[in-house]
């Protein structure tokens, strides 16, 4: 099994960066912003994945011939 490490160090940097931002906004009495910059974070760590899924299944389709 390959395991992408990049990928999961791009993940877990997007969290941290988010993270921060979140509480650095809260603590600004800006709830709304930090609401926003979590939404924009997971937004952005859901496209990554659907990058590897995508690769996943032309993977599987190359395998079997499909």
């Amino acid at each position: 099994m390959d395991i992408d490490i990049d990928l999961i160090f791009k993940i877990a940097a997007v969290g941290i960066i988010v993270a921060v931002l979140n509480q650095l906004l809260i603590r600004s009495g800006r709830e709304e912003q930090a609401m926003m910059t979590t939404l924009a974070g997971l937004i952005v760590v859901l496209m990554m994945m659907i990058y590897e899924i995508k690769d996943l299944f032309d993977t599987i389709k190359n395998i079997f011939g499909l």
